[in-house]
């Protein structure tokens, strides 16, 4: 594992929303009209560059490599959390000019809560105006079944935080039916995934069969959950399915879609973007010399690519 102290660019300024029209329906999926709320769909840190937490977090930072199995993880440590998203920011960037050269589409999944946050120097110069939205395909690690403009919605916070101030077309936001059923809406979810390989838009892994996605940019619940995979539940051991569905959430509200593991390992490359100090602890089990072998969720994030953690210095703090 790789453990660097990074350092970031100076703050960049905000500019004016782009807006678009919301997402009403996507390849194979048939979600009906958003109601409702209008949805229009470097320095160092000078504490972290310190010799005394430069050797508290290598000696402690220590993962084994047997957690992570195919990938090493690289930890880069940010002095806030302001630093942490304009570093986040470069590496989409980065990513993104990679993948659309290579491939001419960039394939994203993100997440929900504080990760969407996070992004918000993609929305600002120079990513703006230098990142090629028209080849973006935007898709959700997991998403809850609620209505569109509900406040648990995924798809909202990302069309308020994010998409809606982005020129990517509609038609490459790939949102679920809500109008279905948890089961129902995953099978869907899932069918549209697999319309998407066969149009080239999708890679297939050709190590595990499942889909490859250039890019997964996820948080984690407090409780070491990652998308809708939660300690101890069954689901964590899904082997077969690409997207599933939960009904029993431990984290309301109770129904849900998710990818499964063995998709989520399959990504080129996987950031997970962690912040705060109520997250402290699980940090330092993952990272730091917890030997258990009862691993959380996010522990057994694993991908083909690269996989990469990005700590403020409160998430990091215990390390």
């Amino acid at each position: 594992m790789a453990l660097s102290l990074a350092s970031s660019s100076p703050i960049l300024s905000s500019i004016s929303p782009t807006r678009f029209s919301p997402i009403r329906r996507s390849i194979l999926l048939t979600s009906s009209s958003v109601a409702g709320k209008p949805l229009v769909c470097s320095h160092p840190s000078s504490v972290l560059s310190t010799n005394s937490w430069r050797s508290q977090c290598r000696t402690k930072a220590s993962m084994a490599e047997s957690v992570t199995g195919k990938s090493k993880p690289e930890v880069k440590l940010y002095g806030s959390e302001e630093e942490l998203a304009m570093a986040l920011a470069k590496y989409t960037a980065d990513l993104s000019e990679k993948f659309c050269k290579e491939r001419d589409a960039f394939t994203v999944v993100v997440s929900g809560g504080s990760l969407i946050k996070s992004l918000r120097k993609l929305v600002e110069p120079p990513y703006i105006n230098s990142i090629d939205w028209s080849k973006w395909h935007m898709f959700w690690v997991d998403e809850r079944v609620v209505p569109k403009d509900h406040p648990d919605s995924n798809y909202l916070l990302a069309y308020d935080g994010f998409l809606s101030k982005i020129p990517i077309p509609a038609g490459h936001v790939y949102a679920i039916n809500d109008a279905l059923s948890a089961e129902a809406a995953a099978d869907d979810y899932e069918t549209c995934l697999r319309h998407l390989v066969n149009r080239k838009i999708l890679d297939i892994s050709k190590e595990s069969g499942f889909p490859k996605f250039d890019v997964m940019l996820l948080g984690m619940g407090p409780d070491g959950h990652i998308a809708s995979l939660f300690p101890g539940h069954p689901l964590v051991h899904e082997k077969e399915k690409w997207v599933t569905f939960i009904k029993d959430s431990p984290k309301p509200p109770p129904n849900r879609i998710t990818f499964t593991f063995p998709v989520i390992n399959s990504s080129a490359n996987i950031a997970l973007a962690i912040v705060g100090a109520g997250k402290a602890d699980v940090v330092q089990k993952s990272l730091g010399d917890d030997k258990s072998s009862d691993l959380l969720p996010v522990q057994m994030v694993s991908p083909e690519g690269e996989l990469v953690w990005y700590l403020d210095m409160d998430a990091a703090s215990k390390l």
